[in-house]
């Protein structure tokens, strides 16, 4: 739940911000330029989405025009909508101005036609590497599809999505998004551990939950954390980030921001001092009416953010407030046959194989990210 209250926090500032809820999922699952195959054998699916004909351009020019009234925008998304799955050779999407492959000839696939990420370039982008998808393949190679509509490419010689595109890829850059676009975002992390995110999306994916998401099958390449990993490195590469850690300043090149690493569970344990460290990192005021969204208003705001994925979302929608968890609820590490026995009994045998096998196959993702986290 932490990772949709971190965006009801800043939709309580709906008076200088606006918020935008996981656009980039509308391109990655039902568009043209889709990367995601869990719903290419389901045009009907698609087409009723209402997304059928979204591109990442039409996102991007939807950010650009919300940043138009003035407003701080504010992005929650997940960093595998972005990159390809499958740790798939990546491209720049089209309709973002990615050239065309020239046969025998290796292109730097320029940015023509590239639209600002937001009004004077200050839209404050967030990419999210927790449940509502994420990766299972560590470096493209751990994990099992658990879908039967196969994976994105082609199957037996034949291509079963639009990926992936006749474009060139450009340089190091994991994502289908040129560099240029990537530079009018400020990007923080919000990361959890997989032992807790990886059953929470199994239980999306199962009834009675299943038939609220639409998602009928659990696939292990939409863990995201292997993809959150590389988009992180490209950052810091660039010097897009970095190398100072948020809360531990150093010396900052002219355009970087710090590293930002929020944890979820740091969040719902010290909400206040997280959020608050948060604001500090973005150049935000930080008010303590930001952890509480308990006015029809608020509420409505919320319902209207989330519907859209319906089913992933019921718990932060009918929450309130952002307090502190109390510190018998606090997240406790449990062995390894603990938490398979726990498992076993809430979705079976097999269930179990699976969700421990993906668990296993982020750890070091996760904890490779955790290392550069916000101390509150």
């Amino acid at each position: 739940m932490a990772k949709n209250n971190v965006q009801q926090v800043f939709m309580t500032r709906r008076d200088d911000m606006i918020c935008i809820h996981e656009p980039f999922g509308d391109a990655f699952y039902y568009g043209p330029e889709r990367l995601g195959s869990r719903f290419e054998n389901d045009q009907k699916a698609r087409e009723e989405s209402g997304f059928s004909t979204s591109t990442y351009k039409t996102i991007f020019d939807r950010i650009e025009n919300d940043g138009k009234e003035g407003k701080r925008v504010f992005i929650k998304d997940i960093a595998y909508y972005l990159v390809p799955p499958d740790g798939q050779q990546p491209a720049i999407a089209p309709s973002l101005g990615g050239k065309r492959v020239k046969q025998g000839v290796g292109t730097n696939g320029e940015t023509n036609g590239v639209t600002n990420g937001a009004a004077n370039g200050k839209t404050n982008g967030t990419t999210n590497g927790t449940t509502n998808g994420t990766n299972g393949v560590s470096n493209g190679t751990n994990g099992t599809n658990g879908s039967s509509n196969g994976t994105n490419g082609s199957s037996n010689g034949i291509k079963t999505a639009p990926f992936p595109y006749d474009t060139d890829p450009e340089p190091g850059n994991p994502t289908v998004v040129p560099t240029e676009i990537l530079k009018k975002f400020h990007f923080t992390f919000l990361i959890r551990h997989p032992r807790y995110s990886i059953p929470s999306y199994w239980r999306c994916t199962i009834p009675p939950l299943d038939k609220l998401t639409g998602f009928y099958d659990f696939m292990p390449n939409e863990a995201g954390y292997d993809e959150q990993r590389r988009i992180f490195d490209y950052l810091r590469e660039q010097k897009q980030i970095g190398p100072a850690i948020a809360g531990r300043h150093g010396k900052l090149s002219e355009g970087e921001v710090s590293i930002t690493v929020i944890d979820a569970d740091d969040l719902l344990d010290d909400p206040e001092s997280v959020v608050s460290a948060f604001c500090r990192e973005v150049g935000l005021e930080y008010s303590p009416k930001m952890l509480n969204w308990d006015t029809p208003e608020d509420q409505k705001t919320a319902v209207e953010a989330f519907e859209k994925w319906s089913g992933f979302h019921e718990d932060a929608i009918n929450s309130t407030s952002l307090k502190p968890r109390d510190p018998a609820h606090k997240k406790k590490a449990k062995s390894v046959e603990v938490e398979d026995q726990e498992w076993r009994e809430k979705y079976g045998e097999e269930a179990q194989k699976i969700i421990r096998e993906t668990v296993n196959a982020n750890i070091a993702d996760y904890e490779y990210m955790k290392s550069f986290c916000v101390k509150a």
